[in-house]
C-alpha cells in the first residue's frame, strides 16, 4: 500500500512542478470537420475558472459516435503541430496541456509518439500510445474481516493508424489481463479493426472490438466516472467479440447496429449469430446547451445464441448542465452473453449516478446500483453505495482517483471499500 501511494505521489510532483517551470504559447488542435478529433489546448497554466463547464458524469457517457472516442471504437488521431518541432520542444508541450474536455480519452506523449508520413502517402500518421488504470483496494467486511489487494483496471499498448483526409483507421491493441476464467492469449489481442469513414455521418468498423451492449457496457475504460462499471454493464455487456458495425451520427439521433459471433474473447470461433443494436435520440441538440443544457434517450437490444438463446433489453436517459450531470440506466436479461460468459438466468438492474464539477479539474460523483442476478429468487438483490472523486491533472491522460463503496448482499455478508488509484495515458 505504502509504495503505491509514494508511486502515485511521485507523478502527481513531477507534472505539477514541471507545468510551472515549462510555460508556452497556445496552441490549438482544431475539431475536425466529422467531430472525430477532440479540440486540445495547450497553454500555460491559468487559474480554476469554471465558467461555462460542462462536463458529464464521465460513467459510460458515450458522447456520440464521432465526438468521444471509445477504446474499441473510432480512435482519435494527433494533429501536426509543427513539422519543425523538436523532440524536446514536443515533450515540452506535455508539461503545458490543458485538456477541456473529459469525455475523450487524451494521451501525454501522443505527438512525440505519433510519426507523420510524407504528403504523397495515402498513409496521414501512426500513433503508438500506452494506457495503465490501477488502484489499492482495501475492502472492510462487518465480520471483521479486512482484504487489502492491489488491482488492475487496464494495461494497455495500442499502435493506431490513420489514413489522409480521415478517410479510414485501424487499431491494434493489446490487453494483459488477470481473468480466471480466460488464458492469457484469449485477452491479449484486445482491439484488432479496421474502419472507412467515407460516408458522411457514419462509420463503419470490421474486426475484434467491445460493441454497443448498454452506454456503459460500451463505454472506453478510459473515460468511467468510478474505478468499476455498473453491475448491468459487467454482466451484460464489455465482453469483445468479432464481427462489424455501422454506426450513424446526426444531431438529433445517433445509432450502433452490427451483426457478431456469439464468441467472446476468442474462446470460441462460430457458437451462434448475435445482433447488438442501440439507438439514442438528442430532443436538445439544436438549443443552446448553455441555457438547456444536454439531455440524451437511448434504449437498444442484444439477441443472440450461444448454447441458447438470449435476449437483453435496456433504456437509458442522460442530462448534463454545465457543472452538473445526471444519469439513468436500466437493464433487464433472459439469458445474457457478457464479460464472465454465457449465463440462461433471468436477471435485472439499474443504476444512477449524479455529478458536479467542483473546479475545473475537481469532480465529485455519487452512485445508486442495484442488481438481481436470478430474479427467480426473492431475496436476491446486490446494492452498491459509490461516492467518487477525480481530479483531472491532464485530463484523462493523467487522473487521481478515490472511491468509497458501501456494499449490500442479500445473500452475502455487507462490506465497505475503499479505492485509491491513477490512470495514466501516454
Amino acid at each position: 500500500m505504502k509504495k503505491f501511494l509514494h508511486f502515485i505521489f511521485a507523478i502527481t510532483l513531477i507534472f505539477c512542478f514541471s507545468s510551472r517551470v515549462c510555460a508556452e504559447d497556445k496552441i490549438v488542435q482544431n475539431i475536425d470537420s466529422n467531430q472525430l478529433f477532440e479540440q486540445v489546448t495547450l497553454s500555460a497554466p491559468h487559474g480554476d475558472e469554471i465558467d461555462g463547464v460542462n462536463q458529464g458524469v464521465n460513467q459510460g457517457v458515450n458522447q456520440g459516435v464521432n465526438n468521444a472516442e471509445n477504446e474499441d471504437s473510432a480512435p482519435v488521431q494527433a494533429v501536426q503541430v509543427s513539422e519543425n518541432m523538436t523532440l524536446r520542444e514536443k515533450l515540452k508541450t506535455v508539461y503545458n496541456l490543458e485538456v477541456d474536455r473529459y469525455d475523450v480519452p487524451e494521451y501525454l506523449y501522443r505527438e512525440p509518439l505519433t510519426y507523420h508520413f510524407k504528403p504523397e502517402s495515402k498513409m496521414d500518421n501512426i500513433h503508438v500510445w500506452g494506457a495503465f488504470n490501477a488502484y489499492n483496494d482495501m475492502a472492510f467486511y462487518d465480520n471483521g474481516g479486512v482484504k487489502d489487494k492491489v488491482q488492475f483496471n487496464a494495461l494497455n499498448v495500442g499502435v493506431d493508424g490513420f489514413l489522409k483526409d480521415n478517410n479510414g483507421d485501424f487499431r491494434v491493441m493489446l490487453g494483459f489481463p488477470v481473468h480466471s476464467q480466460r488464458n492469457y492469449t484469449q485477452g491479449l489481442f484486445a482491439d484488432v479493426f479496421v474502419a472507412t469513414n467515407k460516408i458522411p455521418h457514419h462509420r463503419i468498423q470490421i474486426g475484434h472490438f467491445r460493441p454497443q451492449v448498454g452506454m456503459e457496457g460500451g463505454s472506453s475504460s478510459y473515460t468511467l466516472g468510478f474505478f468499476g462499471r455498473s453491475q448491468i454493464a459487467t454482466n451484460f455487456g464489455t465482453a469483445r467479440r468479432l464481427g462489424g458495425r455501422i454506426k450513424g451520427d446526426y444531431s438529433f439521433l445517433d445509432y450502433d447496429l452490427g451483426l457478431y459471433s456469439s464468441g467472446t474473447f476468442f474462446d470460441e470461433w462460430f457458437p451462434g449469430a448475435e445482433f447488438i443494436g442501440w439507438v439514442n435520440v438528442k430532443p436538445l441538440a439544436k438549443l443552446d446547451e448553455n441555457k438547456y443544457g444536454k439531455l440524451k434517450i437511448g434504449g437498444g437490444i442484444d439477441a443472440g445464441r450461444r448454447h441458447d438463446n438470449f435476449f437483453v433489453t435496456g433504456a437509458y436517459i442522460g442530462y448534463d448542465y454545465k457543472r452538473f450531470s445526471a444519469e439513468f440506466e436500466w437493464a433487464n436479461a433472459n439469458g445474457y452473453n457478457g464479460y464472465n460468459g454465457f449465463s440462461r438466468k433471468h436477471a435485472t438492474g439499474f443504476y444512477t449516478t449524479l455529478g458536479y464539477m467542483i473546479t475545473k479539474k475537481l469532480q465529485i460523483l455519487a452512485c445508486y446500483d442495484q442488481f438481481t442476478p436470478d430474479k427467480n429468487f426473492a431475496e436476491n438483490k446486490k446494492r452498491e453505495f459509490t461516492l467518487g472523486l477525480n481530479y483531472f491533472i491532464k485530463g484523462q491522460a493523467l487522473r487521481l482517483i478515490l472511491n468509497y463503496v458501501f456494499c449490500q448482499n442479500d445473500t452475502a455478508k455487507d462490506s465497505h471499500r475503499i479505492m485509491l488509484g491513477a490512470q495514466i495515458l501516454i
